[in-house]
């Protein structure tokens, strides 16, 4: 395949990000999109560039003070009737437009336009994060390349709208299993129904009240909720058990370890299991270097609500925030769509955020 990540194409954030919307990459598929963005780099003198599986890496090294991450991930969700891209006014429709293409094109459009930026920078562009954490490229970097990912600062280039959301939430799964006894419908009063007794888990569910805190002057609201139930043996079966499947997002105060204590309070007196827990990331916001993207933003940050791979850099001590021009709202879905004037302001924003005063 011809490289479509022209010279021309590369100096325009729009016209970027409508190529790269077009280079299909669901996950586990981004070898061609990782060889074209692999290949524009390589070519670019003042940055060094490697590769790790399809994950591409490229950085400055001009003897800084500080170093800046700019990380965006080169895979989508799988198509939906939404390939390639469309333009309708000032909206670009297509798979990826906000989630997160055009966050990926401000990275490369200023690896190669801007070689003399005030802090080193490390560009990451990275794969298969909207999938199982096994496969995601920061994980597979952190163990095979940890120093790829060290900095002093790192933007995750999700889409916010244009905001910057700092932090993310920590998220959990659990099931709470509930025991019966099988019996004949026709004889139930011999049995006990399992999918009876959820009423007063899901009674404590729909009544919870979500936990609001403020960090950093930035509001988290918590959610927990049921989102899948199961049970059930035959039509004449009085069942001897259900499980109801939970997702918690607790605000980042909170660790994993307090988090499952939480919701082992809340559902006292059930069996539940976690299957899955992920800590979240505090907003971060006092590092100098995260000051300045603040002030280069202008407007007030606010609490990700939700998990994102800033949460990957916090663990590492790695003060990270999101900034994109994507809508979250609008990830995922069929008519998923950016607006152009998001793209070009903020393609402006980081270019004068890393322009040497």
């Amino acid at each position: 395949m011809e490289n479509p990540l022209t010279p021309e194409v590369l100096a325009d954030p729009v016209a970027l990000t409508r190529a790269l919307v077009d280079i299909e990459s669901v996950s586990l598929d981004e070898k061609a999109i990782a060889d074209c963005v692999e290949e524009v780099l390589r070519r670019v003198p003042h940055l060094s560039t490697f590769r790790h599986g399809n994950t591409v890496m490229a950085r400055t090294d001009l003897g800084r003070d500080s170093r800046v991450v700019l990380a965006g991930h080169l895979d989508t969700v799988p198509l939906n009737d939404n390939f390639p891209s469309t333009m309708r006014g000032d909206l670009m429709y297509g798979c990826g437009t906000s989630d997160m293409k055009s966050g990926v094109a401000f990275a490369l459009h200023l690896a190669v336009t801007l070689p003399d930026p005030r802090y080193d920078v490390t560009y990451l562009f990275y794969e298969a994060e909207e999938i199982e954490s096994r496969y995601n490229g920061l994980t597979l970097v952190g163990g095979a390349h940890p120093e790829w990912l060290q900095a002093d600062f790192a933007v995750l280039l999700e889409p916010t709208y244009g905001i910057v959301e700092v932090g993310c939430q920590g998220t959990m799964r659990a099931v709470v299993t509930l025991h019966g006894e099988r019996a004949h419908a026709a004889r139930s009063w011999r049995g006990v129904n399992a999918i009876h007794g959820a009423g007063e888990v899901l009674r404590r569910l729909s009544t919870y009240e979500a936990r609001r805190v403020t960090i950093d002057g930035c509001d988290f609201r918590e959610g927990l909720n049921a989102v899948r139930i199961g049970g059930g043996v035959a039509g004449n079966v009085v069942p001897d058990r259900c499980e109801i499947e939970i997702n918690y997002r607790f605000a980042p105060d909170r660790d994993p370890a307090a988090a499952e204590a939480h919701l082992r309070e809340v559902l006292a007196g059930y069996e539940l299991t976690v299957t899955d827990a992920a800590a979240g990331a505090l907003p971060g916001l006092k590092a100098p270097v995260a000051q300045e993207f603040l002030a280069a933003v202008g407007s007030a940050p606010r609490g990700k609500l939700g998990w994102t791979d800033v949460a990957r850099f916090a663990a590492m001590g790695i003060p990270a925030l999101n900034f994109g021009p994507g809508d979250p709202n609008l990830a995922h879905h069929k008519d998923e769509h950016v607006e152009l004037t998001k793209i070009r302001d903020g393609a402006a924003t980081l270019h004068r955020w890393l322009t040497p005063a």
